[in-house]
């Protein structure tokens, strides 16, 4: 079962870029976005319910999808990553800032964490989140449309899912007992 779970992750990626190969990036963008509402879907109908962040993702990524077909300018396509990844950056590093752990909030339902560990993930997340913006801005701005979906699919998905494994430790040491409550550091 968690053979299907990574590629029902995976597909709006995986269709991205066939897309893009197939027919160009209105296509791609087309195509992802509608197998992330399809997944959001499955999750509603296997789980119940839905967490905030995958709606949140898949809605921004439908909205500039929709902007740059009615407008044809592939540019919304491209900067839609730097828009998300900033803004979570920015929501992120404001929280630490405020000494709020802004991933609790959208990850808390999945996952029961101490304090201190939410903060940290908070923090990394924030710091994280901020590179893959720039380093977006930075990729379709010196790039062709070639080039830019291919560091999206080869480079920075794999590198957010090696990011992601790196913080399973700090993860798993913080995890809590089955009470729910918040452990103080």
């Amino acid at each position: 079962m968690r053979l299907f779970a990574f590629f029902v992750e995976i597909l709006p990626l995986v269709l991205f870029f066939i897309g893009y190969e197939w027919g160009g990036l209105f296509v791609a963008a087309s195509l992802s976005s509608g197998a992330g509402m399809l997944m959001l879907l499955h999750a509603r109908i296997t789980q119940g319910r839905v967490a905030f962040f995958p709606i949140f993702t898949v809605v921004l990524s439908a909205i500039f999808t929709l902007i740059a077909i009615g407008t044809g300018a592939e540019t919304f396509i491209k900067i839609q990553p730097t828009v998300f990844n900033g803004l979570f950056s920015v929501v992120l590093l404001a929280g630490v800032m405020r000494g709020v752990a802004v991933m609790k909030y959208f990850f808390g339902a999945q996952f029961s964490l101490d304090a201190m560990t939410w903060m940290t993930l908070s923090f990394r997340w924030g710091i994280f989140f901020g590179f893959l913006a720039i380093a977006n801005e930075l990729a379709w701005r010196n790039l062709d449309s070639t080039g830019w979906v291919w560091v999206k699919t080869f480079i920075f998905a794999p590198l957010s899912g090696l990011f992601m494994l790196a913080q399973l430790p700090v993860t798993l040491r913080g995890r809590l007992p089955h009470s729910g409550e918040d452990r103080e550091p």
